[in-house]
């Protein structure tokens, strides 16, 4: 049975080498205009994006790390990340649903080649898909590797042997990242992989255990349901490899909701997720 999952932004005092890791769906957040042809029709432009609560939301938040996805390059981020206090990084792909990275200042980041492998559509198919951003974070001790996700939507917890739907590319998308991870194990890399997996991963998701078989890793929101909106599975994740596993602070995760609004309009249909690491 799933636990319900109480949220907060902040968890008071915290050590001087822990880190605040988080993931952020943006939600299509963008400065062009309605009716831009690199919108969808039914995607409302940046005014109607209500950037100061964003940002409010992200102050709230208070994050070292945060992860984030749907984001249309890195204007568009600093109108909720502020550029003094984060360091914003974005993969090169030329989409408007972007993943990045907001680094609080203090940190030291190295960005690692794009995992472009990620986009498995054909190069003339009409839709490309999103690469991973792959970084290396820094508190000046110890080192963790990121990589940041969005996966194909669609395949939500169809058995592995679906081959209609969005299943069949979300698998491969699953096997490119399974490669990196493999390639952090053999490293002996601390690392997370986080993002918007559009997958309602589970102990019990055989998608999960194809994972775990190969590369064993945490799954931070085992067991849990997300708050968000009124309750739902969660397809945001955290997953810890290698040394990471053990940085983990027990009972640390968190999603922030959306408590002062009660509705979507301007907001995001996603809640940041995070988990806090104990950094030796």
């Amino acid at each position: 049975m799933l636990a319900g999952l109480f949220l907060a932004g902040s968890m008071g005092p915290v050590s001087a080498h822990t880190l605040k890791l988080s993931t952020w769906n943006m939600d299509w957040l963008t400065l062009r205009p309605s009716g831009d042809p690199a919108l969808p029709e039914d995607v409302p432009g940046g005014e109607h994006r209500d950037f100061a609560k964003l940002a409010a939301y992200a102050r709230h938040l208070d994050s070292d790390v945060v992860a984030f996805e749907e984001t249309d390059g890195p204007l568009a981020a600093s109108r909720v990340f502020s550029s003094t206090t984060y360091q914003i990084i974005l993969t090169p792909d030329p989409v408007v649903q972007r993943v990045g990275v907001a680094v609080r200042r203090d940190l030291h980041v190295t960005v690692n080649d794009e995992l472009s492998a990620l986009n498995v559509a054909g190069p003339d198919a009409p839709h490309q898909l999103r690469g991973g951003l792959d970084v290396t974070i820094s508190d000046g001790q110890a080192n963790l590797r990121l990589l940041v996700v969005h996966l194909k939507t669609g395949c939500w917890d169809q058995p592995l042997n679906q081959r209609q739907h969005s299943c069949p590319t979300l698998y491969q998308q699953v096997r490119v990242m399974q490669d990196w991870m493999l390639e952090r194990q053999d490293e002996g890399e601390a690392y997370a992989v986080l993002g918007d997996f559009n997958r309602r991963l589970t102990l019990h998701d055989p998608l999960m255990q194809q994972i775990e078989d190969e590369t064993p890793v945490t799954l931070t929101t085992a067991g849990k349901a997300s708050p968000c909106w009124g309750g739902e599975y969660f397809i945001d994740h955290i997953l810890l490899g290698n040394a990471a596993r053990n940085w983990l602070v027990p009972d640390s995760l968190r999603v922030m909701t959306y408590r002062n609004d009660t509705v979507l309009a301007g907001l995001s249909d996603h809640c940041p997720v995070s988990v806090r690491l104990e950094m030796p």
